[in-house]
């Protein structure tokens, strides 16, 4: 699944390829991706003839916001993908759900084999209602906070820290791989209890924190084992190439050389390493 940082860089690209852009047309060929509508035509109405006035981001979902005050919602789900096509005359991709045309030519379509993800358009009074994104927690990238202020918020969690960092109620956007390499940087292990850690331990995991998702985001976010992740343009990011723990199951820890773990916790697989992660 797509991660904070895997969304900021398609946010950065869409701000380049789409703001200022008029909707001259909208396809859509599945109602599962638009399902908060009542049909296509309602999605397809909401959008056509429309300006793209700016692109943002909250958490994983990208808001683009229309020249009537709508803001169009993309969320990527586990396997969706957002591309933009210079010529509507490209080869389809399989799985290809959305296609969005713009007036000045090109598209940007929707790709998603599972559909899990979804696209839709919030009226503008009716954006901060969408409970979804009400409940979203901080946003390291967005809005740097002050390391005592996350260290007052760590506190009140009273939770195992892997679980914490990837409640989006508390830090939106990280999942299972960024919150496994942010624990290693800052030498903590997976299941501490985030009301127990020393200030100097809080320190070093809000800055272990801050540098994952900057560094994640510089080589263009990570495109896993499935290369599920492609940017705007289809090319796979480049993260994966520094990963230290996750999915390197029995290789030597590059800090000590102890061999990294691989274990379950809340119904899912972590990496570690043993000996540094305390």
């Amino acid at each position: 699944m797509p991660e904070l940082p895997e969304v900021e860089v398609i946010r950065r690209d869409l701000e380049k390829e789409a703001e200022g852009k008029k909707i001259k047309a909208v396809e859509v060929n599945s109602m599962r991706v638009v399902r908060r509508h009542p049909n296509k035509k309602h999605f397809v109405k909401l959008l056509e003839d429309r300006k793209i006035r700016t692109v943002s981001r909250k958490g994983k979902y990208l808001l683009l916001r229309l020249d009537d005050e709508n803001t169009m919602v993309i969320h990527l789900g586990m396997s969706g993908q957002l591309l933009k096509e210079k010529s509507a005359k490209a080869p389809m991709e399989p799985h290809t759900h959305v296609v969005i045309t713009f007036t000045q030519g090109g598209q940007l379509r929707y790709v998603d084999p599972r559909q899990f993800g979804e696209l839709f358009v919030a009226p503008k009074d009716e954006l901060n209602e969408i409970a979804e994104l009400a409940h979203l927690g901080i946003d390291p990238v967005e809005e740097p906070l002050s390391w005592q202020l996350f260290a007052s918020l760590l506190a009140q969690r009273k939770a195992k820290l892997k679980s914490v960092l990837m409640d989006q109620k508390f830090v939106a956007g990280i999942g299972n791989i960024y919150s496994d390499e942010i624990l290693f940087a800052a030498g903590l292990r997976y299941d501490r209890q985030s009301d127990e850690l020393a200030s100097q331990e809080v320190r070093r995991l809000y800055r272990s924190l801050l540098e994952i998702l900057h560094e994640a985001i510089k080589y263009r976010g990570t495109s896993a084992a499935d290369e599920q992740f492609r940017d705007l343009y289809g090319e796979l990011g480049g993260y994966q190439e520094f990963l230290k723990v996750y999915q390197h199951t029995n290789e030597p820890c590059r800090r000590c050389r102890t061999p990294i773990v691989r274990a379950k916790f809340s119904q899912r697989s972590t990496w570690y390493c043993p000996q540094c992660q305390t």
